[in-house]
Order: C-alpha cells, then structure tokens, then sequence
C-alpha cells in the first residue's frame, strides 16, 4: 500500500511510518492539514491516516473538502481520542471510512488500512471507466474507443487504466511508474516506449487526442485540450 500519515505529533507519525515501511508499504507523512490536504489531492493514495487534531486545518475539515470540494475516495481512517465520540461521529459523517482511538496498536492500524484498500479496489474494479468516446473495463482488462476495440498488451492497459481513474488531474511519471511496476522502476525510456504504443492505439489520425503530455511533470488523460 501507498499511505499517506497526517499527523502532527513527530513521534507518531515516526513511529507509523516506520512500522508501515518495515512491512512492505510506502509513506508519505504531512504535520498540518492543508499540507496534508495538498499531497491527499495531488497524488495517489491507497488510503489515508488523518488525526482529528491538527494545525492549520483540523481533520474533519480536511476530510470535507476531500470528499465534497476534490471528489477524492481515497479510503480515510480518522485517529481520534479516547474520550472524543462528537469527533469520531463527525468523522464518520464527513467521509471517513473508519477510525481507531488513541492509543492504538499499530497491527491494528495496519489491518484496518488493509481492510479498507481491499474494499476500496474491489468498488472500483467493478465499474467501467470512461472518458469522451474512450471506455475501459477493468473486468476483462478491455478498452475501446468509438466502439472499437483497442488492441493493448497488459502494461499499456494498466498506464491506461491508471491515466483513466487519476483524470483530469495529471499524473507525475513516478507516481505512474509506481502504479504500472510497483518498486521495480523501469529505465527512463520504458514509460515513454510504452506511452507512444497506448496513443498510437488510443488516438487514430481523426479522433480528437485525449492524453496530454506536460513536459517534465507527467501525463494527464482528458477531452479537454
């Protein structure tokens, strides 16, 4: 998993991150909540670690504008107090998938983001994605566009795929390396090789280019030029 710990006590977040990395996962970490807002919008999570408590923005805020203003799923599981109902409730309420109280064990912790990954990718798995006349379905890792069939070996498929969930918004060329071949970084011209295939199939001659390149930033799959 990819999280994303947004916490403002050091040691916590330390402490998370770390058990989370010695178990295979990948962190990032923000100590306020429009720092942590930023990153949770900007990029890729499978979920998120988001207190209650917070500088700058507290998390029940930070979680509202997730869901309501950024249209973001990404799973969020809310670290509250022992004594605190009003905010687990809020949270609740506000878009969070689940919470633990503090102090937590940290097993726990890694089990219920777990838990909440796994559901997360089986409700998107199931829906096909569209974008304009271009369509892909995940179940049986199709895509076509304008009703015809695309014909894509399986990396393309998954650069598509990952382009397709992320639109609008651009997609850094790590953060779509890290989706297609996890830690497996490829050489530097692999992505590129990879991409002229995908538009080659996905933009014939006529049709109207649905994914944009933004030099030394990454790629962005849209109708919109």
């Amino acid at each position: 998993m990819h999280v994303l710990v947004i916490e403002d006590n050091p040691d916590l977040a330390a402490n998370v991150c770390d058990f989370l990395e010695a178990k295979g996962h990948s962190t990032d970490a923000a100590g306020d909540g429009i720092t942590g807002l930023h990153l949770a919008v900007t990029q890729d999570y499978d979920a998120i670690v988001l207190d209650v408590m917070l500088p700058g923005m507290d998390g029940i805020s930070v979680c509202h504008r997730l869901r309501e203003e950024a249209r973001r799923d990404t799973p969020v599981l809310m670290l509250t107090a022992r004594d605190a109902l009003d905010d687990r409730v809020a949270g609740l309420e506000c878009g969070a998938d689940d919470y633990v109280v503090k102090p937590f064990a940290l097993r726990e912790l890694e089990a219920r983001l777990k838990a909440l990954s796994r559901r997360a990718r089986g409700a998107a798995s199931a829906a096909v994605l569209r974008v304009a006349d271009l369509e892909f379905d995940p179940a049986q890792m199709r895509a076509s566009r304008a009703g015809k069939v695309l014909s894509l070996s399986p990396i393309p498929l998954k650069i598509l795929e990952t382009l397709m969930r992320a639109g609008p918004r651009v997609v850094k060329r790590e953060e779509l390396e890290r989706a297609v071949w996890g830690d497996q970084m490829p050489d530097s011209d692999v992505l590129r090789a990879h991409m002229h295939v995908l538009r080659s199939a996905v933009e014939a001659p006529e049709m109207p280019p649905l994914i944009h390149t933004l030099r030394g930033i990454g790629y962005r799959l849209s109708a919109d030029a």
